[in-house]
């Protein structure tokens, strides 16, 4: 089983987006966004998440202006902001976003969060802009199997994708096992559990057989499950280190270890609880 940086997940619509991207959470200053997109590029990325939350995204649109790849060869995703979720509200976010990012459509647009005053309202709309091409590829983030089957209900289109937290503590096998039987693409947030794995015995055990951090078998793990994964850090050492993981393999038998990490540990909200517009 080989692997590349430049792997790419086919989509239920046929687009294709890399497997492995970079995350930009809490990345706001813009000389420092800069030069981890730049070190990004360099090592191999092309894709690249950021959300109205992270307040980055006028940020992240002027360091991939200038980042030398063309557009056509990078894959961008965003989410909508909870305080701007609804049909109408929906759609003038996300003209903005397009405006901050500097760009003329998205990639990928997701629901960050399902709001049970805006749930099926926001999907329309997100519907619309993939209808109108404005959006290559719509879905949805922390949706649980009742989220899932709460929008089926009234969804004309199915979302493509659904970013959940997952990790070695949070392994969520019942929900990733209903996204792969509705052909739905995976893709972790939170992929090293806020940096908790870099201290897991078992995972420096097993590290230290191929030479590779507790950090880089957690992503090499998230890759052979087949997951889209987006580390995210602004260390030039750390992105370069992230992206290292394709030249090992983990076996049968460390990957059932490593499952057997979970702890149903989140470092995030439970989606059980759909939110209103609370601030997250």
């Amino acid at each position: 089983m080989t692997f590349s940086i430049n792997d790419k997940i086919v989509l239920s619509n046929n687009v294709s987006m890399e497997q492995f991207g970079f995350g930009t959470y809490k990345i706001t200053d813009l000389d420092e966004l800069t030069r981890a997109v730049n070190t990004a590029i360099k090592v191999g990325y092309r894709s690249f998440d950021t959300a109205e939350l992270y307040q980055n995204e006028k940020q992240l649109g002027q360091a991939l202006k200038q980042c030398g790849v063309e557009r056509n060869k990078l894959f961008i995703t965003s989410k909508i902001d909870n305080n701007n979720q609804g049909y109408e509200k929906t759609l003038a976010a996300f003209d903005q976003s397009l405006k901050d990012l500097q760009l003329d459509y998205l990639d990928l647009f997701l629901v960050h969060w399902p709001l049970n005053d805006t749930f099926f309202e926001t999907w329309k709309a997100f519907e619309k802009l993939y209808e109108e091409k404005r959006v290559r590829s719509i879905g949805v983030c922390n949706f649980n199997i009742s989220h899932m089957e709460l929008l089926a209900m009234k969804a004309n289109i199915k979302p493509m994708l659904n970013q959940i937290e997952i990790h070695p503590y949070l392994t969520q096998v019942e929900l990733i096992n209903y996204l792969r039987r509705q052909k739905i693409a995976i893709e972790a947030w939170s992929p090293l559990a806020r940096n908790k794995v870099v201290n897991e015995p078992l995972l420096v055990e097993i590290g230290d057989k191929y030479h590779k951090s507790a950090s880089q078998v957690t992503l090499r793990w998230h890759i052979q499950n087949g997951y889209i994964v987006i580390p995210k850090s602004s260390h030039p050492d750390r992105i370069a280190e992230n992206a290292n993981i394709f030249d090992f393999e983990l076996t049968a038998e460390d990957m059932q270890k490593i499952n057997g990490l979970n702890q149903n540990l989140r470092t995030g909200p439970n989606p059980d609880y759909v939110y209103r517009n609370n601030g997250f």
